[in-house]
């Protein structure tokens, strides 16, 4: 599994956390594909607020965005032979500023705040989803469970 992180919007902020650590967990947690790929973008508010129009309809920025690229459930199987290609699940976008002003809302840390968007982000691309009440409970106790291990590994 390899997670790729795009730091070019504020590298000083999100480079040093080890969301690398994180992502990998989740996806070993999910039973993905060993040759999954996953890329991670940090960005600005504009760029959020243009990707949430575009792909959402809705205006302005929000915290994090997930792109499915393959799918989980129609491709898994193709993609464990041997010799299989790269499988793409996704990618995540993450607004480091709407992240570095929800926490304090919130009473977390930017890094609590960045690792929960991680966690939430990647859930949506093992195609977890919080539209009806109980694919929401599933979900948010799913990032509960997860990231309180996280927590607890050191």
């Amino acid at each position: 599994m390899k997670v790729h992180f795009n730091h070019d919007y504020r590298p000083e902020a999100t480079e040093p956390l080890p969301l690398e650590e994180l992502a990998l967990m989740v996806l070993r947690h999910e039973e993905v594909p060993e040759n999954t790929e996953v890329s991670v973008t940090f960005v600005d508010d504009e760029e959020i607020a243009r990707l949430n129009e575009e792909y959402r309809g809705k205006v302005g920025p929000t915290d994090v965005l997930s792109f499915e690229c393959d799918g989980l459930f129609d491709e898994m199987e193709d993609s464990e032979g041997a010799g299989a290609e790269v499988f793409e699940l996704g990618d995540i976008v993450i607004a480091v500023d709407v992240v570095e002003r929800q926490a304090g809302g919130f009473g977390n840390t930017f890094e609590e705040e960045v690792s929960l968007m991680l966690v939430h982000g990647l859930l949506h691309l093992c195609g977890y989803d919080h539209i009806e009440d109980d694919e929401a409970e599933e979900m948010e106790a799913l990032q509960t469970e997860l990231l309180a291990a996280w927590a607890e590994r050191a």
